[in-house]
């Protein structure tokens, strides 16, 4: 990636100073009028002309030749012309230069040098020890490297050199220089990044990076949880009582949801959550957005259509859509004219652009964070045993990835076998260490299967503590059926237990609204959270460390692009599911929203929908 407009915007303002600064020799009024021209004709984009008048500066007053020179072979820089550059640079003297022209006139060297292929010049000219660069060239100067280490064969120098340009980038440059910083790490292979990663600590910077590299490559990587520094939604000292730091709330929101009977309960749940929060929200008396429903259809082709019919009626935000093909679809259009706040990830893993945040319920946030659950619990060895589902396997393989991370271990692991009810041989051929304190058991599978295996472990005298996703919960209290899964301990949606201060009570919505109910309470709390986020997606992925204080989790977004969860912990007690720590309050944390009456039992209808058949 070439940062052309940041390192044109750098050096307009690098003249600007220039212009502004007195040289030993005074400038006539006649030749600051000439290069107030010549200045002129270079911000229009006449770059030939500006060149030319440069170079007539340059022969016209020779006490300021050598910068005139250097003025005019950068234009040329910005028409492309970088040999007619290196041309006019041959008679510019660096001595003579002043301010930060002796820095500009390396980097352009080096940048001339990186064109005639000669990437050991250009790595000299911008590795000096003692080069002084202005904040203004930073970025020139890193993406310069950057190229050079590449050029030089080295990409982890490169790819390391970009992550340090990251930060003070932006949109489009900043999407560029992200996928040359996974492109210059995947050349080096999965088993080099799995032994750097493993050399590094969690808090290294370039660790999220290598994670990242090699998910692209199907690789199951560990997920450090990030850290929780700062709700949205503080008050401004002094500000007016509803001015939240971190809102923007979008004029108009559309929502894509498939309305095909394929998609039907979980297009139900979502919705109905999404617009309980929206009501819920009118508590809070800043501007609420004008809302439209869409009908994406569940294909492909259905959800580019609610897109643009979207954007054309004036949409600044879209949520959705729901399924991975139609996430993969909207999101890979090319531009991207709307924000996304896409409700899944994509199949192929690709890091989201700059106009794209995914947030999704993945089975591999439950699996990290169970993994790191034993870790804090002073376990370090994991039996561990899954049913034959995909979101088991998922689970399970991000549980072994952060539980090695951390230092542990899966002693074995087993996936118990489709319609049977007799786990014996399972178990017996896992040969658990039933007297090992440093040990327990993880399983991932839904409650039916759970509560006959749970039996069958204390029959066999493992008394080893176990720890599951929240597929053994069915969203409702069971007593009867669920003291089999005594003292298991669970992940989950905080909003399930009432353990998020600040969101409407789920007892209370759930008797208005079925959709708020067992299973589907997830996806209900799913959609309280896609409008909650609504106006606070920049501010969370510009700001580490903030986060939403969602019904599916502490909401934080990490620096690809995607909402990251941090889950409850619950336990079962008398057959009952109760949240360990009671709530997920931080210290003087405010609530997403402020308090307000419940929403009455009717969910209130979109401003206006698009599409046969939308919800």
């Amino acid at each position: 990636m070439r940062l052309y407009r940041a390192a044109a915007f750098a050096l307009l303002i690098s003249f600007a100073l220039a212009a502004c600064v007195p040289t030993a020799t005074r400038r006539s009024p006649a030749e600051i009028s000439a290069m107030q021209n010549a200045d002129a004709l270079r911000q229009q984009g006449q770059f030939e002309q500006a060149a030319q008048a440069y170079l007539a500066l340059a022969t016209a007053n020779p006490s300021h030749a050598d910068s005139y020179r250097l003025n005019a072979a950068e234009t040329y820089r910005q028409e492309g012309e970088l040999d007619r550059a290196a041309g006019v640079l041959t008679d510019v003297r660096r001595e003579r230069l002043t301010d930060d022209e002796p820095v500009r006139l390396d980097l352009l060297r080096a940048e001339i040098a990186l064109h005639h292929g000669d990437p050991r010049a250009a790595l000299a000219l911008t590795t000096q020890p003692s080069l002084r660069v202005p904040q203004a060239l930073q970025l020139r100067l890193l993406e310069l490297r950057a190229r050079a280490l590449d050029a030089s064969g080295d990409p982890w120098g490169a790819a390391r050199t970009r992550v340090q340009m990251d930060d003070s980038l932006s949109g489009l440059d900043r999407t560029q220089n992200q996928r040359q910083i996974l492109g210059l790490l995947g050349r080096l292979g999965v088993a080099e990044l799995q032994r750097r990663a493993g050399a590094m600590t969690r808090s290294d910077r370039m660790l999220p990076w290598i994670n990242e590299a090699l998910s692209q490559q199907g690789i199951t990587v560990a997920h450090p949880q990030p850290e929780l520094n700062q709700p949205v939604g503080t008050m401004l000292p002094g500000a007016d009582a509803n001015v939240r730091e971190g809102y923007r709330m979008p004029s108009q929101i559309a929502l894509l949801l498939p309305a095909t009977r394929d998609f039907a309960g979980a297009t139900s749940s979502i919705r109905e959550g999404f617009f309980a929060a929206y009501a819920d929200a009118s508590r809070n008396h800043a501007p609420r957005a004008a809302l439209r429903v869409y009908d994406s259809g569940g294909t492909a082709d259905g959800a580019i259509k609610a897109y643009r019919q979207a954007v054309q009626d004036g949409a600044q935000l879209v949520i959705g859509p729901l399924t991975r093909a139609e996430v993969n679809a909207v999101i890979g259009q090319n531009p991207l004219p709307v924000p996304v706040l896409a409700l899944n990830h994509p199949d192929d893993k690709a890091m989201p652009s700059a106009s794209v945040t995914e947030f999704g319920l993945l089975p591999e946030t439950e699996g990290a964070q169970a993994a790191d659950h034993l870790i804090e619990r002073g376990l370090h060895t994991a039996y561990v045993i899954i049913s034959g589902d995909d979101f088991a396997q998922r689970a399970a393989d991000a549980f072994k990835a952060e539980l090695i991370a951390r230092g542990g271990q899966v002693a074995t692991q087993a996936s118990l076998p489709s319609g049977s009810v007799n786990f014996g041989d399972t178990i017996a051929g896992m040969n658990i260490a039933a007297d090992n304190p440093d040990a327990a058991v993880f399983i991932s599978m839904r409650p039916e299967q759970a509560r006959l295996l749970v039996p069958q472990l204390r029959i066999k005298r493992i008394t080893l503590p176990v720890f599951a996703t929240s597929h053994i919960y069915a969203g409702s209290d069971d007593a009867g059926d669920d003291r089999d899964l005594e003292g298991v301990e669970f992940c989950d949606a905080p909003w399930l237990f009432d353990a998020q201060p600040g969101l409407p009570p789920h007892a209370g919505m759930a008797a208005l609204l079925p959709a708020a109910s067992g299973s589907a309470a997830r996806l209900f709390a799913f959609g309280m959270d896609a409008w909650n986020l609504a106006p606070y997606l920049a501010w969370l992925r510009d700001h580490p460390g903030s986060y939403l204080p969602g019904a599916t989790g502490q909401l934080t977004a990490d620096q690809f692009g995607r909402v990251r969860r941090v889950l409850v912990w619950a336990r079962f007690t008398d057959g009952v599911a109760r949240p360990l720590t009671g709530s997920l309050q931080m210290d003087d944390a405010p609530s997403a929203a402020p308090p307000a009456e419940l929403p009455s039992n009717s969910v209130p209808a979109p401003a206006s929908s698009v599409g046969s058949g939308t919800p």
